[in-house]
């Protein structure tokens, strides 16, 4: 499966607008398994884009140190996660002849360059070109076309683009921690390598990834990625709906969504009650459960509905036999799939990080699916990714951050 060597170390940072996780992987004969995590509430980005490069940076820094405790290892090269936006998702296609008519690795490299000159501009980058499949003289639905006789190879893609300047921002965080960036990938990619089943892509599936601050969606037919989107709708929404409503502080109505929060009212039973704190001093309030419910509720059906339509738009919403898999942290809510299925129009079920070993019930929950899927993704194309360090032993950088957060506290 994987292009590391057995005992290789990949780490996948998931910088999301509510939480920074980093995951440790240890490549193994039979797949990867997760040694050590660590996450870290992130206070320096906004619906997924860095507006802050030091407090992301202390983020960062908190989740990675965990990590390394954790897994007992030092930390240098990550898989980091990027969304927001600003990400861009087209469809592309590439036309060449092929030389001696059998088609060899440099002819579908020629055809992978043909297929992604297309005018982008100048502040923006191409950050995947992910082949959907080849066409060689009239023979369609091909995967793999070396080795074929043909005179004409033709390659459809789908191209993700990213703005040049987010994508510098993350590598710039990671670069303050003193990491390598290895690769940036798109965070519903990721998530679609740790939540799908090989069948669900062939039949047609969409992955509805939703953070905090965005709702990340791509949508697989036939076997390969057809569209991508990032909608600005999270489960930040949710919670501010909650702190206005209830006239409550942002911490506070996190907590209570999280504790007795449900996405669909008709869950709730008649009598139960929350406490609710107070701003300004005031004593806490005793309110019905369903008054929650019936905040969360609309909110929920509205980002499902800005979902329906992005289907819709996508031209793809017919083919998705599979219907809809939920991943991402927003989605715990219990009732989110009943919405889901009600409001789109598809079946849907919660994606949980799976094809991982090793510490499996620490991740097997939605809000991980992006950071295991970065393990995955960087155990299958192989770097350098992490230094074996003996467990409890100080890295020589790691007292060299010391160091340095010292001298900053002092000047």
């Amino acid at each position: 499966m994987a292009k590391t060597k057995p005992n290789e170390i990949v780490v996948g940072l998931d910088i999301g607008t509510t939480k920074i996780a980093a995951i440790v992987g240890e490549v193994t004969d039979e797949g990867v398994d997760v040694i050590g995590i660590g996450t870290a509430p992130s206070r320096g980005l906004r619906r997924g884009v860095v507006n802050n490069i030091d407090a992301t940076v202390a983020s960062i820094q908190a989740a990675i140190d965990e990590a390394e405790n954790m897994a007992g290892c030092e930390i240098s090269t990550v898989f980091a996660g990027i969304s927001g936006a600003h990400v861009r998702g087209l469809n592309s296609h590439g036309i060449v002849a092929v030389k001696d008519k059998e088609v060899r690795d440099a002819d579908v490299a020629r055809v992978i360059d043909a297929a992604k000159a297309v005018a982008i501009p100048m502040d923006r980058e191409v950050l995947h070109v992910l082949p959907q499949q080849y066409v060689i003289d009239d023979q369609d639905g091909i995967r793999d076309p070396v080795g074929m006789a043909g005179v004409r190879l033709e390659a459809k893609v789908h191209i993700v683009t990213t703005a040049v300047t987010s994508a510098q921002n993350v590598v710039k965080c990671a670069n303050r921690c003193g990491l390598t960036v290895a690769d940036i990938v798109l965070e519903p990619l990721a998530s679609a390598q740790a939540v799908l089943e090989e069948d669900e892509k062939e039949l047609g599936v969409a992955v509805i990834d939703i953070g905090g601050g965005t709702c990340d969606l791509v949508v697989y037919a036939e076997g390969a990625l057809v569209h991508s989107a990032v909608l600005p709708l999270g489960g930040g929404h949710v919670t501010n709906d909650i702190a206005t409503v209830l006239r409550t502080p942002l911490d506070s109505a996190e907590k209570i969504k999280k504790k007795y929060g449900v996405a669909c009212r008709a869950m709730v039973e008649d009598g139960q009650t929350i406490e609710v704190p107070s701003v300004g001093g005031r004593g806490p309030r005793v309110l019905p459960r369903q008054t929650l419910a019936e905040i969360i509720e609309p909110r929920i059906e509205e980002t499902f509905e800005h979902i329906k339509r992005e289907l819709m738009r996508s031209g793809y919403f017919d083919a998705l036999a599979a219907g809809v898999v939920l991943t991402g942290g927003a989605t715990a809510l219990e009732g989110t799939c009943e919405v889901a299925e009600q409001t789109i129009g598809l079946p849907a079920r919660r994606g949980m990080p799976g094809r991982i070993g090793g510490l499996i019930d620490v991740v097997r929950s939605p809000a991980y699916a992006a950071g295991v899927g970065l393990v995955l993704y960087g155990a299958r194309v192989g770097h350098h990714h992490a230094m074996r360090a003996p467990a409890g032993a100080p890295s020589e950088r790691g007292m060299i951050r010391r160091v340095w957060s010292r001298l900053a506290e002092m000047f």
